[in-house]
């Protein structure tokens, strides 16, 4: 037998030694890993109280593997998703205007910073006056983001969900009248299209609130108007009482409010 035959007879007997090890080394280990199982399900049938401990940490680590949000989740900070803002973070007329908004509406600051900030980007984009949004919205809802009206009309600025649906597919759906930048968003679109029909913006507020074809308008023009007036005063720095303003509508009949929209025919581009 010639040498090279020699070493590759050797190749084959380490290999297949090898391999026997290796089995035998398996086997071994799923002997001792069956034994060892076999024995902690044992101690655990002995230990009732151990088992049932041993069964909640491993329910727990499943659940929090499996939820979004779980506590410690940075990626799930519940204050990425909240609508508010630092007031010092605005330039000093918004902040202003914010702080004043607080002290007479009774709503933290922060979340009203958040709002008048998105007043100021859709007055730039629509051409309304951030003051105009910010008043329509505080004689509509007080600036309680979830208000709803007896006949459906919701949010801050009381949008009639069901008359103006198409507006807030885009952001998936009716459901989201209830966020605050998005109904904002849909109600200041809504009141520039009121005001392009109409021609002015006392016209428009009528036609927004329902009472462009109505003798009376409940008083809810002149409100806006003054509000809108307050809060301009407050962005030029002027001190402004924020003492809210709780008598009744002129001639004392109810404000007509934004829910009789519904009612309203508005033809294509408005609410269709």
């Amino acid at each position: 037998m010639t040498g090279s035959k020699k070493i590759s007879q050797s190749m084959r007997l380490l290999a297949a030694d090898s391999s026997r090890w290796m089995a035998e080394l398996a086997r071994n280990g799923l002997a001792m890993l069956g034994t060892g199982v076999a024995a902690a399900a044992l101690v655990l049938g002995l230990h009732t109280d151990w088992r049932q401990a041993a069964e909640s940490d491993a329910l727990a680590w499943l659940q929090n593997r499996q939820l979004p949000g779980s506590v410690g989740d940075k990626k799930n900070d519940a204050s990425d998703r909240a609508t508010a803002s630092q007031p010092g973070d605005l330039p000093k007329a918004q902040a202003a205007l914010a702080y004043w908004l607080s002290n007479k509406y009774r709503i933290a600051p922060e979340p009203l910073s958040a709002i008048v900030a998105e007043a100021y980007l859709i007055g730039l984009r629509s051409r309304l006056e951030p003051t105009l949004i910010l008043a329509v919205m505080a004689v509509e809802s007080g600036f309680n983001p979830f208000a709803q009206s007896p006949v459906g009309a919701q949010g801050l600025m009381q949008v009639m969900t069901r008359v103006h649906s198409d507006k807030f597919h885009p952001f998936g759906g009716a459901l989201a009248a209830f966020d605050p930048l998005t109904n904002l968003q849909v109600g200041a679109r809504v009141l520039q299209e009121c005001i392009a029909r109409a021609g002015s913006i006392e016209a428009g507020l009528r036609l927004y609130v329902g009472a462009a074809d109505l003798d009376d308008d409940g008083g809810y023009v002149a409100k806006v108007m003054a509000e809108h007036g307050k809060l301009q005063a407050v962005v030029r720095g002027q001190t402004v009482a924020s003492t809210a303003d709780t008598r009744p509508p002129p001639s004392g009949k109810p404000a007509v409010g934004a829910d009789s929209i519904a009612s309203l025919s508005l033809p294509k581009g408005i609410g269709q």
